[in-house]
């Protein structure tokens, strides 16, 4: 079995979309991939295979973690679609699509260390 199988095994597409509270659209948006086919990772039919596709899934989930350890999951869902200053007035989620998924883990990353913005 390769190593991106493997990796590919730990990350549930299910459990870090209802960790960051978004739709099957939205994570769809966020991974570049149509909703069918996260339907279809949900559901076990196929895993996601695709390199950019799996480093997108893991940066959600590492987003996920992290934030969930920072806020309760109401307020993760709170900070990921409020616009902040830190992020020039756009929401967490917006900086997501754009792909900008470290400024999202560092903001998040100083709020657990107790230096936020």
């Amino acid at each position: 079995m390769s190593t991106l199988t493997n990796y590919s095994q730990r990350l549930n597409p299910l459990d870090i979309r209802q960790g960051l509270a978004i739709s099957q659209e939205r994570m769809s948006t966020l991974l570049k991939v149509s909703t069918k086919t996260v339907t279809r990772w949900e559901k076990g039919e196929r895993r996601p295979s695709d390199r950019d596709t799996l480093s997108r899934l893991a940066k959600l989930k590492e987003i996920k973690e992290l934030g969930l350890m920072v806020y309760t999951p109401e307020g993760l869902k709170e900070f990921l679609n409020t616009p902040l200053p830190v992020f020039n007035g756009r929401c967490a989620l917006e900086l997501l699509q754009l792909g900008e998924y470290e400024t999202v883990i560092g903001t998040l990353a100083a709020d657990y260390e107790g230096t936020g913005f």
